[in-house]
This record gives C-alpha cells, structure tokens and sequence, in this order.
C-alpha cells in the first residue's frame, strides 16, 4: 500500500514536471515567434562590412591564382569586406605546423592583387574539450609562436575559432591579452549568447559544456578583440521562424554589447549538413538576414554590422542568391 502511494506520488511530480517543461517550451517558442514578427527598415541591410569564412584548400596549395581571381570576381559584388581563411588546426599541444598553411603567402598575394581593400585573417582554433588545453601556459605559448610565425606570411590578422570554451574562461581571455601583442586586427568566433536567464545552466546541464555564454562574459571577450561572429547557427530550432526569432535576439543582445567601435557578425549558415534534418530545414541564409534586420531596426543604425557566411566550399549558388536579395539590395522583400 505504501509502495503503491510512492508510485503515484512519483507519477504524479513526473506528470507536473512534464507539464512545466511543455510550458516553458511554449513561452519560449513564443518569445522567438514574437521577435521573427513585423517589416524590418528599407536602411536595415548590409553596409559593405561582412565576412566569410574560407576553407583550407586555400592555403594547402589545392587552390589556384585562376581560382581566386573567380573567388574575387564573386566578391566584388558583394559587402564581404573580412576573410577567415583556415590555416590551422593546432596540435594538441598547441603548436602550429607550418606544413599546415604552404600556400599562405600566396595567398595573401592574391588577396592584395585582387581584392584590395579586403582584410584577410588566419582562421585558427582546435577543439578545447579532450583536446587543447588553454589552461597551460606551454600550450598557450606555442599557440602564440603558431601565430608569430603565420603572421609573418602576411596576413592582416588573426581568427580564432576554439570550442567549447566555457562561460568565465579566464585562461581564454589571458590569451586573447597576450595575441594582441603579435597583430593589429583580431577576430574570434563565439558561442551563442544566453537568450533567455536560466538557459545557460539548463544547457550546460545536458551537454555538460556551455552552449551559451553569459553577457558579462561576451562583453569581456568583445573588449579584448576588434571583431567578433556569433555562430548563430546549430540552434537546434524547429522551424523557420523560431529560427529567425532566434537569429533576431542573439543579433539584438549582440548589438547592445558590442561597442560602436568593435565589428560585430551574424554567422549566416551557407551550409546544409546541420545533422539533424529539421535543421536543414530551419536554418538558412535568408532567415538568417531577415533575423539580423529586424534586430538592426529595433536598435538603429550601425555601421561595423553585417553577416559572415558560413562557409565558402559548401555554399550553393541558393546561398549566394538569398544572400543578395535578403542582405544586400535596396528594399528587400522579407519573404515571410
């Protein structure tokens, strides 16, 4: 009999639980539905201050001068003013292998031929969870001699791309105080911002990583770097406009946190193997920009704002169409 009590009291918690979590589900789908609703401005569009991120065929020598002369003509044509070539990845250790990038100076050649103006950066990072430790100072260190020695290929700058990096990282902010030292321009990839409160421990809960970062800790990055990209992709949401809402609100805590003087990207995702088939779905360039204009009205003007598209070898001519009609052109339609 007291067995049995237990069962239905236990039943009955779980039936509770299940009910709150249903709910906080739908005022969440709600919060985002809401932020995907009404026209952005004629003004919200791109200011030629975009980015794009480029493979490693680049700099291991499978790409051409013919090739990039093809790449450039694409780009003149467009507001991407930021390439983030891969060069990397570190070791495990953190040492860079040259072998990695032979190409590089060539490649920074071709950029000043024929895309002056552009300022081209070497994408590096590794894995951080079971992998780099950038709690080492060694491996810090030869983190930095990595990028010594690629800077002096010619780059403008450096894009550092490594995840997961936890919410309060401070080992990651020590290295970003000491990069500055070797480069004039430097970028770095970001988790999502927390959208909501409580959503960062209830992530971090089931993924045992941090999803999110909180904003005290993004603002603590962006003071360190002069351009920042949220990776507003893989959000995992069901549709496309919990997807916009979503874009929406990262771009719009993103653009109170950034300081006017900083750059800021939306990460745009010109890809289609997200692994999970509604996301393939959900996410796509042009919801991506109709996100980052409906949060750029909201906020007002901002010149250093546009989208970075995520990446160069998988992005389809669909991806490069949505990117002009949703971003680039005078009054775009939002297609909604």
């Amino acid at each position: 009999m007291i067995a049995r009590t237990v069962i239905r009291r236990g039943l009955r918690l779980l039936a509770l639980a299940l009910v709150v979590v249903v709910a906080l589900l739908g005022l969440l789908a709600g919060a985002l539905r809401l932020q995907f609703t009404g026209d952005p401005a004629a003004w919200a569009k791109s200011t030629g201050n975009d980015a794009l991120w480029l493979g490693h065929a680049w700099v291991d020598g499978r790409r051409t001068e013919q090739d990039f002369q093809g790449l450039a003509a694409r780009l003149r044509t467009t507001g991407i003013r930021d390439l983030y070539v891969h060069s990397g990845p570190f070791e495990w250790d953190g040492r860079l292998d040259p072998a990695k990038y032979p190409n590089a100076r060539n490649f920074v050649q071709w950029g000043k031929k024929y895309l002056p103006g552009v300022r081209l950066s070497a994408w590096l990072g590794q894995a951080v969870k079971n992998g780099l430790d950038l709690d080492d100072p060694k491996a810090r260190q030869n983190v930095l001699d990595g990028v010594a020695d690629i800077m002096r290929t010619g780059f403008d700058g450096v894009h550092y791309n490594f995840e997961p990096i936890g919410d309060g990282d401070t080992d990651f902010l020590v290295l970003l105080d000491q990069t500055r030292r070797l480069t004039g321009l430097l970028s770095t990839s970001t988790p999502q911002i927390e959208p909501y409160p409580l959503m960062r421990p209830v992530a971090r809960a089931l993924l045992s990583h941090d999803k999110y970062w909180s904003q005290g800790f993004f603002r603590q990055v962006v003071d360190r770097v002069d351009q920042v990209a949220i990776m507003t992709y893989d959000s995992g949401t069901l549709s496309q406009s919990l997807y916009g809402g979503y874009v929406a609100r990262q771009a719009a805590l993103a653009l109170d946190l950034v300081p006017q003087d900083r750059s800021l990207f939306v990460g745009a995702p010109a890809y289609h193997d997200h692994g999970l088939s509604w996301s393939d779905d959900a996410e796509s360039v042009a919801v991506a920009a109709q996100g980052a204009r409906l949060a750029l009205s909201d906020h007002g003007p901002r010149e250093r704002f546009g989208l970075a598209l995520y990446v160069d070898f998988a992005a389809t001519e669909e991806d490069w169409r949505e990117y002009t009609s949703q971003w680039l052109i005078q009054n775009p339609d939002p297609g909604r």
